[in-house]
């Protein structure tokens, strides 16, 4: 049990579990997009069940760290490119990025008529929701498996010990779990910034498939052009609030 007294270890899993919660904002938004989709009663058990995914994802592919290594390797060339099964998985996960968050904003923006007509039937509301849960668990799955990825090349990165890592990931998820409700409530009171979170989803399905070509964006650049651009919209969205104040007091 000396190693607990270590405060190497301790800075260590400080700072992994940091990096993972950072790393894991993406992760959170698109859940939460997609969350928002489900009928109320529904998304509070498709946020744990897709976190759930991001964690066993993350932990299945510490346990398998040489497979996972190994993926760096370059698998074929194209045009004197080599690409690795690291770049390959960024590459898809990039490209189904684009598409969903570019998929959703259309909806949002220009498509919200577009919708079918809800069934009126309570048997096939209930089916209804069971299709559209089971379809937005399994596309978080597939993004988690590409978040997962990243995040473990970088954990291994960083740390020697692979119990620090899982308990950084554990930790981290746990993080999460409590963060996700709020963001997702609040994302779902504000339309606007809804369009803002699937824009930030877009650039980072960008870097993705940049990254898988050798072409890394860092990620500081995209969290920093969305934590401005959210300040921005705090700004609109505390000066609609004292409009409608205003507006109720003049009524």
């Amino acid at each position: 049990m000396e190693f607990l007294l270590d405060p190497n270890v301790w800075i260590a899993f400080a700072m992994l579990t940091t990096l993972e919660i950072v790393l894991g904002i993406d992760n959170i938004i698109f859940i939460s997009i997609l969350v928002g989709r489900l009928p109320p009663h529904l998304r509070d058990k498709a946020r744990r069940l897709g976190l759930g995914f991001a964690m066993v994802s993350r932990l299945m592919l510490l346990l398998g760290l040489s497979w996972v290594m190994g993926l760096t390797a370059d698998l074929f060339e194209v045009m004197g490119m080599g690409f690795s099964g690291r770049d390959m998985v960024l590459l898809l996960g990039g490209l189904f990025l684009l598409y969903k968050a570019s998929r959703e904003i259309f909806v949002e923006v220009e498509a919200r008529e577009e919708h079918a007509p809800a069934p009126t039937d309570a048997d096939a509301v209930k089916a209804a929701g069971r299709k559209m849960f089971w379809a937005i668990i399994g596309q978080i799955a597939i993004i988690d498996i590409v978040f997962s990825l990243d995040s473990v090349i970088t954990a291994v990165g960083m740390v020697d010990q692979i119990w620090v890592m899982v308990a950084a990931v554990v930790a981290s998820v746990g993080v999460m779990l409590v963060a996700a409700k709020p963001i997702g409530d609040f994302v779902d009171r504000h339309p606007s910034v809804k369009v803002l979170a699937l824009a930030f989803l877009v650039m980072v399905g960008m870097a993705l498939t940049a990254e898988a070509f050798d072409r890394e964006i860092p990620k500081g650049y995209i969290y920093a052009a969305m934590a401005f651009s959210l300040g921005v919209e705090a700004l609109n969205i505390r000066a609609r609030a004292k409009r409608q104040a205003a507006r109720a007091l003049g009524a």
